[in-house]
């Protein structure tokens, strides 16, 4: 009889992290103490607090390990599966509290980590086995399929997702429901249609669809076949990166186990319904995550956006009416098909219903995945969720939808963060990446940095994305140089405007997004880089110079022995105290690397 169950977090955060061996060493261990009866072992998807990976949680008490190694695993068998006593060296117990008497008496969901979180798309992440499907039956999964299949009409199920208010977690925020709806009426003729899932996540930093589809792929399954009932479509396509090595994998475990339980393929619960689902392996080309490119990759052609109108849902896919969707947003249809329009719309703002999943990082000391209500404040997810900004510094800005969205500055931190919202301040809610920087960060980098992705990224088909984002790139690098002019800062805001207006796609229209927030926000740190030659957070290298202290420095040559250049020597001068002459630095031949102030243990090297 099993009375305990060890959850091993199976995403690639925790994977790479090391929890393969953590498994490894858990089945050992179990087995030498004689627990393989009593001790049930799953591998789960991301429990979504990936900055203390590996995660281990035992159930039924639900105690929470955090950065757990093999070395660990034999005191955990011993002490808690063996003798009941918590290992509490390894709990993670932060629940905002200055002590906690019991960390065994902490309840997860009280964490400041959960407490604020509220999943939906996610429910299954982290609780269940995804290459088990068994394991998401007994959560309700497929119900919702034979609910749609067996009690409600096409045109039914359309009308809850419209009234449910779901938007597309993709990036523009379409309302699915109506997508849904065209594809079904506009050619009710045609003799073939398809469904498609966006699974080519390629924002940096973003790691959403990909934690769903590591975590709970039948989720994304069971939804595509209820899209497929909806629009009149027997064909689904997923299209997911390469470079998703687990997400690959457990996709297609989950496509021919649905296969097996009759889930998938012909006569679906004896209904006469059928749907199939195939996948297609992108080659990390950001472009094909816009869906016109994504549908010319799927059919075997380079990957490049086509013009709109007609629209997907007229003339998609193989020249056929299509539907595409991104992951998160498949993840949520299935328990509102269970739960109903009404709960759904319950969450959120009066524009923007539900959750919305968030992918936590840069200088943020509890990074991973959150799922928040539509509305939930930046400064809660930062402060609350997130636990702020680590070893004392300051929150300075917030970029939301990656390289396509807008950097929000403090100013903005209480602002409820909705499709509408982020849009008037100028960034947008894209697939649900948000880095935070702190006062070290230089905002006219942070802008060359997404600029230089999506110059790289561009398919180069039209002209306004091709050429006009190079002259951009070309222009902020001259300003980071110290060569820019003020006459440049205008220069740039027209072109970002003429690019927004007249690229083909998305990834064009959007490119400037970053560019055009920094000068709305932060356009001190552009005239500071023009008119005064320096960069106020001293990372752009071409500004920067390195100074030692002679009056610090103890004369140890470290320094010296650091620098590349050779750029460092004895002066004549040795500091009261001090032993050894004071070493300087020759501004001439410095490269400004940094490896100075590195390896300097006394402080005695500054860069302004």
């Amino acid at each position: 009889m099993i009375r305990s169950q060890v959850l091993i977090c199976g995403g690639t955060g925790c994977t790479s992290s090391g929890s393969k061996a953590i498994q490894k060493a858990f089945n050992e261990q179990i087995e030498i103490a004689g627990l393989s009866e009593e001790v049930k072992l799953v591998q789960t998807g991301c429990f979504g607090l990936c900055a203390l990976g590996p995660v281990v949680i035992i159930y039924p008490d639900g105690t929470f390990y955090s950065r757990v190694t093999p070395d660990d695993v034999p005191e955990i068998v011993s002490e808690h599966l063996l003798k009941g006593r918590v290992v509490e060296r390894l709990v993670y117990a932060d629940t905002g509290e200055e002590k906690v008497e019991n960390v065994a008496d902490v309840s997860l969901s009280d964490t400041a980590f959960y407490k604020a979180q509220h999943r939906v798309a996610l429910r299954n992440c982290g609780v269940i086995n995804p290459e088990n499907i068994d394991e998401y039956i007994a959560m309700d999964g497929y119900a919702a399929l034979g609910k749609v299949l067996t009690e409600m009409t096409p045109e039914e199920v359309i009308d809850v997702v419209l009234k449910s208010g779901l938007r597309g977690r993709g990036g523009a925020g379409f309302p699915t429901g109506r997508k849904w709806s065209m594809a079904r009426t506009l050619v009710p003729d045609a003799d073939q249609k398809y469904v498609c899932c966006n699974a080519d996540e390629g924002d940096p930093g973003a790691f959403m669809d990909r934690s769903v589809l590591e975590g709970d792929p039948h989720a994304v399954l069971e939804a595509m076949a209820i899209a497929g009932y909806a629009i009149g479509a027997n064909q689904g396509f997923i299209y997911v990166r390469a470079e998703y090595p687990i997400a690959v994998a457990r996709l297609k475990i989950a496509i021919q186990q649905a296969h097996e339980y009759g889930l998938l393929g012909k006569n679906i619960f004896g209904t006469g319904f059928d749907f199939d689902i195939e996948l297609r392996l992108g080659a990390g080309a950001f472009v094909c995550g816009e869906e016109t490119a994504l549908m010319t990759s799927i059919e075997g052609k380079r990957g490049e956006p086509r013009p709109r109108p007609p629209f997907p849902a007229v003339k998609g896919l193989f020249g056929k009416p299509t539907i595409l969707n991104n992951v998160e947003t498949y993840a949520n249809i299935p328990q509102i098909i269970l739960k109903g329009a009404d709960w759904f719309a319950s969450m959120g703002t009066e524009k923007s219903k539900g959750t919305k999943v968030f992918a936590l990082g840069g200088k943020i000391k509890h990074t991973g995945l959150v799922e928040v209500p539509m509305g939930t404040t930046l400064r809660q997810i930062v402060e609350e969720i997130g636990g702020g900004i680590p070893n004392g510094k300051k929150f300075k800005a917030a970029q939301t939808g990656g390289p396509s969205g807008g950097c929000i500055p403090a100013e903005h931190l209480d602002v409820p963060i909705d499709y509408d919202n982020l849009i008037a301040i100028g960034s947008m809610m894209g697939s649900g990446g948000l880095i935070v920087m702190d006062e070290d960060n230089c905002m006219v980098d942070i802008a060359k940095f997404f600029l230089e992705f999506t110059v790289d990224e561009s398919c180069g088909k039209c002209t306004p994305c091709r050429v006009g984002t190079k002259r951009l790139l070309e222009m902020l690098t001259k300003i980071t140089e110290g060569k820019g002019t003020l006459e440049d800062l205008d220069r740039m805001e027209e072109l970002c405007n003429y690019i927004k207006q007249n690229a083909l796609c998305g990834l064009g229209q959007t490119a400037p997004n970053p560019v055009l927030s920094t000068l709305r926000y932060f356009r001190d740190e552009y005239v500071a880089h023009i008119v005064d030659k320096k960069c106020p957070a001293g990372v752009c290298k071409s500004l920067l110079s390195y100074k030692i202290d002679r009056e610090k420095c103890i004369g140890c040559g470290m320094c010296a022995r650091n620098c590349p250049a050779n750029a460092i020597s004895k002066t004549d001068y040795t500091a009261p105290g001090k032993k050894l002459p004071a070493m300087a630095i020759d501004p001439q031949k410095c490269v400004k690397c940094g490896a100075c102030m590195a390896s300097c243990k006394f402080k005695a090297i500054s860069k302004e």
